[in-house]
């Protein structure tokens, strides 16, 4: 006996529209971005983190003469330093907060059971994570460029810089955000963005530090992506070879170990 196709049938047998089954895996990934994205910027606190706090330190530090940051003018230091606080924001801080709480409601175990595979899922969130940040950037620079900015430098570094620092924090939030539990997670990932805020030298140049500490220092992520940006922007330095080495061991183990300790409920 032949079976015919129901309502919404395109006529030939046993044949449905639309099709039934998992949409392609470039769509999926596409419309988890998308969702990503929009969740991440409907968030007060996030969008605190990621806008608000950056763009009023660059505002304040350039306008009023707070900290010493040394001969030339003061948005010329402080500019690198915030995009680097920015990709720290986003990256880090907010993907930790959002992550771990979406693992503390059940969120990533049902993602995880969709047929948007896990790599994918995480694909997404990276790609939302991007387009965050060059939302973050474009701003930012409209108003270091308002506030008198004069950047230098070769551009390809400053996104090599760019990009091995958001793949450092990725790594280091992920892993906060997979190990900890969610109201931990919350409390560790602004602990942690207040300290690098202070030392990191996003706003307070290393030097200001005792020699011991600058070692240290100077090895943090935050340091390396802040220096390196500001030894291009502000110095005109062709590849910061050094701060880019610190960010790809920082950006390998922490992804690395994301991968390995992550757990999804």
């Amino acid at each position: 006996m032949t079976t015919t196709s129901t309502t919404g049938s395109t006529g030939a047998t046993g044949t449905y529209a639309p099709r039934p089954g998992a949409a392609p895996l470039g769509r999926m990934i596409a419309a988890q971005a998308v969702l990503e994205t929009k969740m991440l910027l409907r968030n007060g606190e996030q969008l605190l983190l990621t806008v608000i706090i950056p763009t009023l330190l660059l505002v304040l530090f350039s306008s009023v003469d707070i900290i010493d940051t040394g001969a030339g003018e003061a948005v010329d230091f402080l500019t690198p330093g915030v995009l680097a606080l920015a990709v720290m924001s986003t990256a880090f801080t907010g993907q930790a907060i959002a992550t771990g709480f979406e693992r503390r409601y059940g969120v990533l175990k049902r993602l995880a059971a969709s047929p948007l595979p896990r790599w994918a899922l995480m694909t997404a969130k990276t790609a939302s994570v991007l387009v965050t940040e060059v939302l973050q950037i474009v701003l930012l620079t409209v108003i270091a460029f308002a506030l008198g900015w004069s950047p230098h430098g070769n551009p390809a570094a400053v996104l090599l810089l760019l990009v091995l620092g958001t793949a450092a924090f990725s790594g280091l939030g992920l892993l906060m955000a997979g190990t900890l539990k969610a109201e931990a997670t919350l409390a560790a990932a602004n602990l942690v963005f207040l300290l690098l805020l202070v030392g990191g030298g996003v706003i307070v140049p290393l030097d200001r530090f005792p020699d011991a500490a600058q070692s240290v220092l100077g090895l943090l992520p935050i340091s390396a992506l802040s220096d390196g940006l500001r030894d291009v922007l502000q110095h005109g330095a062709a590849m910061p070879w050094g701060d880019l080495g610190i960010l790809a061991v920082w950006a390998a183990a922490g992804l690395a170990a994301a991968g390995k300790f992550f757990r999804w409920e």
